[in-house]
């Protein structure tokens, strides 16, 4: 297999026409035990993101949070997916904002440094994707557990080790909510969107608005998803909601209501994306221009949408309110 095989996530879809995700190939685990053969260490480890993707969203957020980027480099795949060959590095000179080649193996296409690894690899070429640059090797590319391995597993390093996403007094209750909003909201519009029967897509459509009201209610009693303790979890349902209304909504049909009439999960959205580093970690740019022009059998023209004039940096109460 080469590079111009590549898998689009919309090829897994079942014969009844859901939407059906791969998990994750690559799951090895960094430990902050010096024995270990993937041992934390600075400037060991490097990640390979999109801007666009909320799953390497998640990583890029818990990554700036903890305070992990003087000791974690980055490099940021072109917006543009091309159907059938995947992500790509821009070339030396192209100039896109936050992107720069791959300096760290010289690849010109992700798919290479799968393919480095496991020349007989037949699965999807994904993003985020930790890469080891001692042993030559790809790390993890699921990124439930790259942020798992940020907030533990690196506090010698970090400028911020007391931020705690996974605290053990909360942890099951975090994973509870993990198994639904992934289900439901995560990975729910992606249902909707790459649904090949209407009766699929109005089946995700109706399991994700019906999360959402949940949420909603739960938002309403406290200022985050366990409380009015920052976690995990409202990092990886942040991902989506800051997407929600520029994407999701239009090029997905997810469209029974905006997210800004929501009041508490638009409370929740303006209360994350103005935390301390947080906005730095978004592109609208990167975003819209990957969805809209990413998915020919969703719009084959690739026409961009001007709107929606979104501001994430109007007040919010949540921080007073739940005091």
């Amino acid at each position: 297999m080469d590079s111009n095989q590549h898998k689009s996530a919309m090829d897994d879809v079942s014969p009844q026409g859901h939407f059906v995700r791969k998990e994750s190939k690559f799951r090895h685990w960094i430990s902050k035990d010096k024995s270990a053969p993937f041992a934390a260490e600075p400037n060991r480890y490097h990640l390979y993101v999109s801007l666009a993707c909320p799953w390497a969203h998640r990583v890029l957020l818990v990554r700036k949070l903890k305070g992990l980027e003087h000791i974690l480099g980055c490099t940021v795949v072109h917006y543009h997916m091309e159907p059938g060959r995947g992500w790509r590095f821009v070339e030396p000179g192209e100039q896109v904002p936050f992107c720069t080649p791959d300096e760290v193996n010289g690849a010109k296409r992700l798919a290479d440094i799968y393919f480095q690894v496991e020349p007989a690899y037949d699965g999807r070429f994904t993003v985020p994707l930790l890469w080891d640059k001692k042993r030559k090797t790809i790390v993890n590319n699921e990124s439930a557990e790259i942020i798992r391995m940020l907030n533990s597993e690196f506090n010698e390093f970090a400028k911020n080790p007391s931020l705690d996403l996974y605290p053990s007094e909360l942890a099951s209750q975090i994973d509870s909510i993990n198994s639904v909003v992934y289900d439901k909201v995560n990975n729910g519009v992606y249902k909707a969107g790459f649904a090949r029967t209407q009766e699929a897509y109005e089946e995700a459509v109706t399991a994700l608005f019906q999360q959402l009201e949940q949420l909603e209610t739960i938002l309403s009693k406290s200022r985050y998803l366990c409380g009015n303790r920052l976690t995990e979890a409202d990092i990886r349902l942040f991902t989506t909601l800051i997407r929600f209304d520029a994407v999701y909504h239009y090029h997905f049909k997810c469209n029974l209501r905006p997210l800004y009439s929501f009041p508490n999960l638009q409370g929740f959205t303006l209360d994350i994306y103005q935390l301390p580093g947080v906005k730095d970690t978004v592109s609208w740019e990167h975003i819209k221009k990957h969805y809209y022009t990413s998915h020919p059998t969703i719009n084959p023209l690739g026409i961009v949408p001007l709107g929606p004039k979104l501001d994430f940096s109007v007040p919010h109460d949540r921080d007073t309110r739940f005091s």
